[in-house]
């Protein structure tokens, strides 16, 4: 499995975790709630849908009433299909919540993860801060050995892009730092106190993602082609 199947497949269990879909619903959230997947189609997605049915994560169900089913034939369209999360699923879906490896850290990835906050437990929320900030820090330690070495052989543009680069992972160093502190100190981000039951939403976390990656330097690695 790629990286980029792994994430979706990882965001479209969490969507499905709320509440059943279609395919239309889920595409829409996609896009709007986990800005990572702004631009990627149907064809990416149904693979990905069929996959899931296939290992038994997910159920298709006929959508609509029972008059639209039987009007359906007669009109020449198809009922739309409801994906529905198995107890299979979700199990498999916790299993994943759980993981805090390297992949957690990587810029697609861990947008994925961290609009998914409000559903992992706060030992594993910390875990993938702590992991994203280490590997940012070592990503900025690069990009300024760089910019020293060839600081006299770049133009002034060459050198405001790096520059910009930098501070954009600057600025993100200083998110998480706040975000680990508040964990730290037992707030959440508009839910329960830590330590209690997380809840069954993301609606919170990803309104306000930024989105790792989307001005990086010259020296900024991360996959951001679609």
């Amino acid at each position: 499995m790629s990286r980029r199947s792994g994430i979706l497949e990882f965001a479209v269990l969490g969507l499905l975790r709320e509440a059943p879909m279609h395919g239309y619903e889920l595409r829409k959230r996609l896009n709007t709630s986990l800005g990572v997947f702004r631009a990627f189609s149907y064809g990416t997605l149904y693979p990905c849908l069929k996959t899931l049915v296939a290992n038994g994560w997910l159920i298709e169900e006929s959508g609509g009433t029972p008059e639209d089913a039987a009007a359906a034939p007669l009109t020449g369209r198809r009922a739309k299909i409801v994906y529905r999360l198995t107890a299979e699923g979700k199990e498999h879906f916790e299993e994943l919540l759980s993981q805090t490896g390297p992949d957690a850290y990587e810029d697609e990835h861990f947008a994925a993860r961290f609009a998914f906050f409000g559903q992992t437990s706060r030992d594993v929320r910390m875990r993938v801060l702590e992991g994203r900030r280490s590997r940012l820090e070592e990503r900025l330690e690069k990009m300024r050995a760089s910019l020293a070495r060839t600081r006299e052989r770049l133009d002034d543009y060459t050198l405001e892009l790096q520059r910009h680069g930098m501070e954009s992972v600057e600025r993100e160093v200083r998110w998480l730092n706040e975000l680990i502190e508040s964990e730290r100190a037992g707030r959440d981000l508009k839910g329960p106190a830590l330590g209690e039951p997380a809840r069954d939403t993301t609606e919170g976390a990803s309104g306000a993602l930024p989105r790792p990656g989307d001005t990086p330097g010259p020296d900024a690695p991360g996959d951001t082609t679609t």
